[in-house]
């Protein structure tokens, strides 16, 4: 795969930034970018809110994660709230966000959630609800294991043949199936290869982008750090070796599934 090397950017970035960086690092990247990227943890997964802005037609953005990421508190531009950036682009119609197992999607922990969005249909949540009470089952786009496939069915005959632009962070699988640097999700690598099939059958995937590996955290800001630090989960990680292997097969598996 052609590379770009944007290392120097790695600390600077991680986790959050203040905006004047983030519109530095656009100015002198985006030009250069494919419409399908492989870039880094998750902890970078709000530069996706970046990559949607080459695109000028209308688009449904997909997006697979473990966390909704649709905190409305400050910062701007970080990891916890870039899905209100994408809701702020003219041309994303609607965002869908599949396969959410942590706690952000419940009540308490949702009080400072985007549900003004969920209330004006422009951005649906589908929560993992296995191992909830049963009145969390009610929930709006609530999803089961044994019913997720038939919910995702429904929503991609919704879309009627609309252009797509998928995201996948890895902590929405399984951890044997990628390692993080956030708490793993729930979803098989099989499972992404379906919906993926699903999504091309009745729509156009027009661009995306896979990030979520692990990588070691780096900061610039020890505001950044403090914040990083913070919020994320005490992981036990396996081996170094361990991690590239794991996490390079189930790339190898999910690429070409989304950037054929």
């Amino acid at each position: 795969m052609p590379a770009i090397d944007a290392r120097n950017w790695g600390a600077r970035l991680r986790f959050s930034a203040p905006s004047r960086l983030i519109e530095k690092f656009h100015d002198e990247y985006a030009p250069r970018l494919a419409p399908f990227i492989l870039y880094g943890s998750g902890d970078f997964h709000y530069l996706t809110a970046l990559w949607l802005r080459r695109l000028s037609e209308a688009v449904v953005l997909v997006s697979f994660d473990n966390h909704p990421d649709w905190d409305v508190r400050p910062p701007k531009w970080g990891c916890g709230g870039w899905i209100n950036r994408a809701l702020e682009l003219a041309h994303v119609q609607h965002i869908a966000i599949w396969g959410c197992g942590n706690f952000e999607c419940w009540w308490p922990h949702n009080i400072f959630a985007n549900r003004a969005g969920e209330r004006e249909g422009r951005l649906e949540v589908h929560p993992w609800a296995d191992n909830r009470p049963m009145k969390h089952r009610q929930r709006r786009g609530a999803i089961l294991r044994d019913n997720w496939r038939d919910h995702f069915e429904m929503f991609v005959a919704s879309l009627g043949g609309a252009d797509v632009y998928v995201t996948i962070d890895l902590d929405c699988l399984r951890a044997k199936d990628a390692v993080t640097n956030w708490e793993s999700g729930r979803f098989t690598i099989t499972d992404l290869q379906w919906s993926l099939g699903k999504l091309r059958e009745q729509s156009r995937i027009i661009g995306g982008d896979i990030c979520g590996a692990y990588s070691e955290p780096k900061y610039a800001r020890w505001k950044q750090r403090f914040a990083s630090e913070w919020d994320h989960p005490k992981l036990n990680l396996p081996a170094a070796d361990e991690i590239r292997r794991t996490n390079f097969a189930t790339l190898e598996r999910l690429w070409p599934e989304l950037a054929h």
